[in-house]
């Protein structure tokens, strides 16, 4: 049974001034570890903030320049888009609150450092989600392809529609109604959201999460996921937005009061613990104790620590154990679980199964 490399992308995220002391051979395995997490422009973003970009070695300077370079024209890209979203349902007057990535990018806050995007997330009040899907079709938005069972199981059953592509410049937007299905276990209320929505000036209409839901909401999508190939880089944003966040007066309680709201207690457990763990990031011990009271009983705690140790490392076969394979599964059934009661998940999972065959 061999032994797996070392994640260096959690530890120079957690510690950044730990890349000047990497040999070539660890700045290698480095690279190609973070750029199997999406997270290699984020690492160059934070050594340029710190001024020590100029200190790595050419080739892997060279290397972090070209993903700085993707990084900033998909950002420029994620601006446009959000314009044109804007002017497509700007004659509805519908509120439209940005989610993820694009919401961290727009808003100018620390976690969009080096952030990549595949796609812009957004979330409409769901009694408008007709009129939404129609205009952005008039604007040259066309739902990806999908099969009538797949349509029907999204427009029934998810918290979003179908994928929706533009016919010219290929972008992919995802348009919410919630932050959780709507048959999960956890129902955080939409309307909650809207009412303490900040505008982002110069776009009428458009909208972030306050700053205590933008990170409840990053923390429930990590932790609710069934596709963990992101998972590093999710909880990489939910370290930034804590470590900028924590500063203000009254965050961390706000934190916790706000997750009691909203519903998303256990996910702010797994978010904290986690970012801490993996990241060093710096949450207050108090809160971080008191959080335990949200967690799972003791061996279930356990259990899914280790779950959580082996899916929130970079998706290379650098850092894979001979049991990643069965965390990674464990995971995947324990989110599709969350989503749907056991009923509706033996019947959508029967329906998958056959359509493979």
């Amino acid at each position: 049974m061999r032994d797996r490399s070392p994640d260096l992308v959690a530890a120079v995220l957690g510690e950044p001034a730990r890349l000047l002391q990497l040999g070539l051979p660890e700045w290698d395995l480095l690279v190609r570890q973070a750029r199997s997490a999406d997270l290699l422009a984020r690492i160059a973003a934070l050594l340029d903030k710190r001024a020590l970009l100029g200190r790595v070695p050419a080739g892997p300077r060279a290397a972090l320049n070209a993903a700085q370079i993707l990084a900033s024209a998909q950002q420029d890209e994620v601006r446009r888009e959000v314009a044109h979203v804007s002017n497509a349902l700007r004659s509805l007057s519908v509120p439209v609150v940005l989610l993820k990535g694009a919401a961290y990018l727009m808003a100018g806050l620390p976690s969009a450092l080096g952030r990549t995007f595949t796609d812009v997330d957004v979330l409409v009040p769901r009694g408008r989600l007709a009129e939404v899907e129609a205009a952005l079709m008039l604007a040259g938005w066309a739902m990806t392809p999908h099969s009538e069972y797949d349509q029907s199981y999204y427009r029934t059953w998810m918290h979003e529609l179908p994928p929706m592509q533009h016919v010219r410049r290929q972008t992919i937007l995802d348009v919410h109604h919630a932050i959780l299905p709507g048959t999960a276990r956890l129902k955080p209320e939409s309307s909650r959201l809207f009412s303490a929505a900040q505008p982002i000036p110069g776009l009428a209409g458009v909208h972030v999460l306050a700053s205590a839901d933008m990170v409840l909401h990053s923390m429930s999508h990590l932790f609710h996921n069934d596709d963990l190939s992101h998972g590093l880089r999710d909880l990489s944003d939910i370290d930034l937005l804590l470590r900028h966040f924590g500063t203000n007066a009254g965050f961390w309680e706000q934190l916790v009061e706000r997750a009691k709201d909203l519903d998303l207690l256990r996910p702010l457990y797994y978010g904290m613990h986690q970012a801490q763990r993996v990241l060093r990031t710096p949450v207050p011990a108090v809160t971080l104790q008191s959080s335990r009271t949200f967690a799972a009983p003791w061996p279930l705690r356990s259990a899914m620590d280790w779950l959580w140790s082996h899916a929130l490392r970079p998706p290379h076969p650098s850092t894979a154990g001979p049991l990643s394979a069965i965390s990674s599964f464990a995971l995947y059934v324990r989110a599709h679980w969350l989503r749907m009661p056991p009923a509706l998940l033996a019947r959508h999972l029967l329906i998958k199964a056959a359509a493979r065959h």
